[in-house]
């Protein structure tokens, strides 16, 4: 079931914090997002910024080498996984991604695709492609 939809675009990082305080707004109920895109689409440098927005004080970076990297957030945790490298859903499932997504923390998900069986029944679905001026175009879909 959709509850909520929309289409942004951004090309300046300048933008980043109005887009994200947009897309809390949009997501602020769905605690799992997942985002898909290309390589370089700018998935990661949009989880930063989200993450600035809700206070997060560390340094955020792609989990790539080990899938989840955890955040705090003004007393809440912050849940950021990276599955491009994972061979397949038995990962996932070894280092407990169910139990993540059902904390009711914030969960944002570069690589969904890649354990697309896992998904929780309700999502936030980020869609980002980048055009060859650098523009960003963001479908956002709760489901």
């Amino acid at each position: 079931m959709v509850g909520a939809s929309a289409i942004m675009h951004f090309k300046e990082l300048e933008e980043l914090g109005r887009v994200s305080s947009e897309l809390l707004q949009i997501g602020k109920d769905t605690p799992v997002w997942l985002f898909e895109g290309h390589m370089g689409a700018g998935k990661t440098t949009l989880i930063k910024a989200l993450c600035n927005q809700l206070g997060v004080k560390s340094h955020v970076q792609s989990p790539t080498f080990s899938l989840v990297n955890e955040y705090e957030a003004g007393g809440k945790l912050v849940y950021h996984f990276d599955f491009y490298r994972i061979k397949d859903e038995t990962e996932a499932l070894d280092m407990g991604v169910e139990e993540y997504f059902d904390s009711g923390y914030f969960c944002f998900v570069e690589w969904p695709g890649k354990i697309e069986s896992l998904w929780p029944l309700n999502y936030l679905l980020v869609h980002m492609e980048a055009d060859e001026s650098g523009m960003r175009t963001l479908a956002v879909k709760r489901v």
